[in-house]
């Protein structure tokens, strides 16, 4: 199925609102048709001398066609608002299950492109190309009975112009799909400078660099406008063809009334002037279908793009136990890239605490990565309670598996909705025993508001320390058998760090944990200890 009748698939459940929109707006075409047909007519027998009384049918038509044409607005905007709510929720669950846990995904401006940018480039779809091209298509057969009525050889003269009209969106939706790459790339790299400025602007003013980064900025810029600026000058030639075929085809019905066909002309017209008024758009809805086409295809590519690791045809049951084992495992995230580790071994029993210890880059993520399946093994195998991992169903697995990471992230929103991640249906009672559980609620009962406090943005109403136990109370809600902490306290100082590795003590009792760390504290309670030095595991204690 190509991406645009992907999209459009996806509209299906909102057909009858969709369909109800093209039926008004053909019917207010159809009325505006008959209004100037009929104007036309009574103004060339009033012109011949013919005493003319205007009919109240030509009143009524008249008001019909301003009903029928409120009330399209209003369906078709109606309809495209339903069908790009459906489409965002789509694309946002495809992007969550593409890139389970952030790992490996694109950069963020060009997801953030694809939400935003592609997604209301689809929604001139049905508004500006769909219903135009439909109402031009309509238009064509009626405006030929009503020439070929009054006068055949006007008919015959006329209507090629608007046959030749008809190809010009065909040249401007190629010329739009030829653009859209490049504009598609600008804007992705646009919204990438801007992003990192903004969230480094702190390390921006320190080393004095807003020079540089406005440039990089300013370059991309650049790089988007000279995009737009191409298409725009395409689509105004383009405009321009039209504009001058419209011109020809009402000149000529002018010329007609010369040759002596007067009434002919009058009404060829009044009908041309409504029918070009809907041929001069057709350029610009082949300048919207070319970028819509791209947009497409960019939205479907990045929702349905498979999982890095898929799962089984026939998943196995999930284990009862919850024990982990490594059992020779060899990884490297391409063919031309170093192996992380080879031939790595590592066990981890039921309810034991196991830290792994290492520098930055030696692996230790990579092993997260793997145990959550989000990266595969090229040799060896993870099991879970000693079934291979690969054969287990990744949203059963990753249920089973609480992850908590340094860079978790808490959301601008309430305190409330920024625990019920971890358990959607938990309960305020709940929500404050997780809380006196991470020794975070006295904090939050501090606060006038309590649970409805608002958090800020990345968690800015509240300290670093806060910050992480209000995250670890988020991931005790999940009840998961299986803790795996990655740098949980990285960029907290040495004291809020072990204050919170007591608490984490506690509140793991009788659970599975793997602690992933640059340093130990002293404080953490482990049954065993790892090292993962050159690729490989080494026991520190035991």
């Amino acid at each position: 199925m190509s991406p645009m009748r992907r999209i459009l698939s996806l509209w299906l459940r909102d057909a009858g609102w969709l369909a109800l929109a093209v039926l008004l707006s053909l019917a207010a075409l159809a009325a505006g048709v008959a209004l100037m047909g009929f104007s036309g007519r009574y103004l060339a027998l009033s012109l011949a001398g013919t005493a003319v009384l205007v009919p109240l049918g030509l009143q009524f038509i008249g008001s019909v066609r301003v009903v029928l044409r409120y009330m399209e607005r209003v369906v078709s905007h109606e309809a495209i608002f339903r069908a790009l709510a459906d489409l965002r929720v789509w694309l946002f669950r495809g992007l969550a299950a593409s890139a389970a846990g952030g790992l490996g995904f694109r950069r963020a401006g060009d997801a953030l492109s694809r939400l935003v940018n592609d997604v209301d480039a689809l929604d001139g779809l049905f508004l500006r190309i769909f219903v135009p091209g439909m109402s031009a298509l309509m238009l064509v057969p009626v405006l030929a009975w009503v020439l070929w009525r009054e006068h055949a050889a006007a008919a015959l003269v006329l209507l090629p112009f608007l046959y030749v009209a008809f190809y010009l969106p065909v040249l401007a939706a190629r010329a739009a799909r030829e653009n859209a790459g490049k504009a598609g790339q600008a804007m992705s790299g646009l919204r990438s400078a801007a992003l990192d400025a903004l969230h480094g602007l702190r390390e921006v003013k320190i080393f004095e660099a807003e020079g540089r980064m406005l440039a990089a900025v300013q370059s991309r810029e650049a790089a988007l406008l000279a995009a737009q600026r191409e298409l725009v000058a395409k689509g105004s030639a383009l405009n321009a063809r039209a504009f001058i075929l419209a011109q020809g085809g009402i000149l000529l019905a002018i010329l007609l009334g010369f040759l002596g066909a007067p009434v002919a002309a009058i009404i060829a017209v009044m009908v041309l002037t409504t029918a070009f008024e809907t041929v001069l758009g057709l350029p610009r809805a082949g300048l919207l279908y070319g970028q819509a086409n791209a947009a497409a295809m960019r939205v479907v590519q990045a929702a349905e793009a498979p999982p890095a690791v898929p799962d089984p045809a026939t998943p196995s049951p999930m284990p009862s136990r919850n024990s982990i084992a490594f059992e020779h495992v060899s990884f490297r995230y391409g063919l031309d890239r170093p192996w992380v580790f080879e031939n790595l071994s590592l066990q981890v029993p039921q309810g034991a605490r196991v830290a792994i210890l290492g520098p930055s880059g030696a692996g230790k993520s990579t092993i997260a990565a793997l145990l959550l399946k989000l990266v595969a093994p090229v040799s060896g195998q993870i099991r879970l309670g000693g079934t291979d991992v690969l054969l287990l169903p990744s949203e059963e697995l990753r249920h089973r598996i609480a992850y908590l990471g340094q860079t978790s992230q808490l959301f601008a929103d309430t305190i409330r909705n920024n625990l019920l991640l971890g358990d959607p249906a938990a309960d305020d009672a709940r929500l404050w025993a997780a809380l006196e559980d991470a020794q975070v609620a006295d904090v939050v009962r501090a606060l006038p508001e309590g649970l409805d406090a608002w958090v800020g943005e990345g968690g800015a109403t509240l300290s670093g320390g806060q910050g992480r136990r209000l995250a670890l109370a988020r991931t005790l809600l999940m009840d998961a058998p299986i803790l795996v902490l990655d740098e949980p306290c990285a960029g907290l100082d040495a004291a809020t760090e072990q204050e919170f590795f007591k608490v984490l003590n506690n509140v793991t009792e009788g659970r599975t944990v793997l602690l992933i760390l640059h340093r130990l504290t002293g404080v953490e309670q482990l049954d065993r200890i790892w090292r993962l030095t050159g690729g490989a595991l080494i026991s520190a204690a035991g």
